[in-house]
């Protein structure tokens, strides 16, 4: 190494070091000011990351979305990257914060949020721009029929409020709903009730899982039959116990979910898997593919998932050959208490990341009012059984037209994805949502992995006794790393992010290798100089 090589390196790891240590240091990026005019002699180009997997129409809906935006601002170009999952947005987020290479929107879920808010304005505050008089929510400067902020649902606008602050808007809004092969019911006996509640649904299933002595079961004369699959067994969990009023977390990050009400519901889930009456997702695979193949009677999805579901559902994932013609219905999820009925609300929300540039933050947030607009919201809900999140979409002849016309085609008008929707419409007030903060993610991995641990091990005729929960909390308060939890919202709702991304500590770790062989060759160097 060259000796006049040594004052620029070090310069070099100066600057990656600090770049490193300010996004999570104190000060990090300055504070979004609004500007107080857009300037459109200027040229932007932002970044749009968005969930999209086999469901090209949801891509389609995008890309003209954009093109439309484009056309009425010609100086704002958007880049749009489209991912297979949310979990992924999140952690590519999360490296990116670190680089200060976030993108200029993207489309998210609130937990992640909450972890995103590092302290050091990463994500910008939204209520000084919705609510500005030119160009907020219904601006006058706006070029399109934006809705304003009342015309946003205000179950779905309250779930992007953190610490006080709206640092989300939704985009779109789902439940989940429970898909029933009804024909199979009444084969077994049983009338659907105008109220699905968990001991019937157990009850059902518990008489479909009755087999012969070759082991074909009786129900649908088939070698396979799992009566009751959950796709998501993290809102199981905390539906159940929403639906129980027992704890889950408080508004400030306190941990809730490993009580008495908990550990009665495991028992009570892992009763009907020994008598081969439930299983998961993540254990057996879609309940949509087993459904519609007559092997499931109560399929538990997201109604963002319905066309999935039933007999003649336009994205079924089954051959034609093993397809089992039923009648479907279309339900609210199990309850407790059918006179109180709870369940989930969910989808996905849309945020903005600060810039250097508050004139770029302007640019996205035109295009991010623009997902809100009509066609677009009613565009896309057309396409699962997901709903508008503003009344104003909801409420123009072009949807209601549509919702109208369920059945008459199994593709647009399918009638299950349209029942779906109905649903949430018909019971938004039922709706809750889990408290969001830095740390949420993880409890709420935390207690589907409870109802997955537990399924696992009836499978495996483990024993589950006390004994075995108590094992099962600790492990689980362990591997989520809840016994260090440390989620704060301060007075300005901005949470600390916590520990550093794997990315990030190997950097710094690097730097500071880098840093001790810097200063070992300079020993070296000046023992030689000393002995020369």
């Amino acid at each position: 190494m060259k000796r006049y090589c040594i004052l620029p390196l070090c310069l070099l790891i100066c600057f990656f070091s600090l770049s490193v240590m300010s996004c999570h240091g104190s000060r990090g990026m300055d504070a979004f000011e609004m500007p107080k005019v857009f300037d459109t002699t200027r040229n932007y180009e932002i970044t749009f990351w968005a969930k999209n997997d086999t469901n090209k129409a949801q891509t389609n809906v995008y890309e003209q979305a954009i093109a439309d935006f484009e056309a009425l601002y010609p100086n704002i170009k958007v880049n749009m990257r489209l991912y297979t999952d949310y979990g992924r947005i999140y952690n590519d987020v999360i490296t990116n914060i670190a680089t200060h290479t976030t993108p200029n929107i993207c489309i998210t879920y609130p937990d992640h949020i909450a972890t995103y808010l590092t302290g050091n304005n990463v994500i910008v505050p939204l209520d000084t721009l919705m609510h500005d008089e030119n160009y907020g929510l219904g601006g006058t400067n706006v070029l399109f029929d934006s809705p304003s902020a009342e015309e946003i649902v205000p179950q779905f606008l309250s779930e992007g409020v953190i610490g006080g602050v709206q640092y989300a808007l939704p985009y779109m809004r789902s439940t989940e709903a429970c898909y029933i092969n009804k024909t199979y019911v009444e084969k077994l006996g049983y009338t659907l009730p105008q109220t699905l509640t968990w001991d019937f649904v157990w009850e059902v299933s518990a008489a479909a899982a009755k087999q012969d002595d070759d082991g074909t079961y009786l129900v649908n004369g088939q070698k396979v039959m799992i009566p009751f699959i959950y796709k998501s067994t993290d809102n199981m969990m905390i539906q159940m116990l929403k639906q129980q009023n027992a704890g889950y977390s408080t508004e400030d990050g306190q941990i809730l979910l490993f009580n008495d009400m908990t550990k009665s519901l495991l028992y009570q889930i892992a009763e009907y898997t020994q008598k081969g009456a439930f299983s998961t997702f993540k254990i057996s695979s879609y309940p949509a593919n087993f459904l519609n193949a007559g092997q499931c009677i109560f399929a538990v999805d997201s109604t963002a998932g319905a066309t999935w579901m039933g007999t003649d559902a336009p994205l079924s994932d089954i051959s034609e050959e093993n397809l089992v013609r039923f009648e479907t219905v279309v339900m609210p999820i199990p309850q407790f208490d059918p006179d109180n009925p709870r369940m989930i609300s969910q989808g996905p929300s849309m945020c903005i990341f600060n810039k250097e540039d508050p004139q770029e933050v302007m640019a996205s947030w035109l295009f991010m009012q623009y997902l809100l607009t009509d066609d677009v919201q009613i565009g896309y809900a057309q396409t699962e059984g997901y709903v508008p999140v503003t009344t104003k979409a909801q409420n123009t002849e072009a949807y209601q037209n549509y919702l109208s016309q369920a059945g008459i085609d199994n593709s647009l008008h399918y009638a299950i994805k349209i029942e779906a929707s109905k649903l949430l419409l018909e019971h938004t007030d039922s709706t809750f949502v889990t408290p969001v903060f830095n740390g949420s993610t993880s409890l709420r991995d935390a207690a589907g992995q409870l109802i997955e641990s537990v399924t696992k091990s009836v499978r495996r005729k483990e024993t589950v006794d006390d004994d075995y929960m108590e094992k099962l909390f600790d492990d689980t308060v362990s591997l989520y790393r809840l016994d260090n939890q440390n989620a704060s919202v301060t007075d300005t709702g901005k949470t600390d992010l916590g520990p550093l991304p794997p990315t990030a500590v190997i950097l710094l770790v690097s730097l500071g290798i880098t840093w001790l062989l810097i200063f070992a060759y300079l020993a070296v160097q000046k023992l030689k100089k000393s002995k020369n």
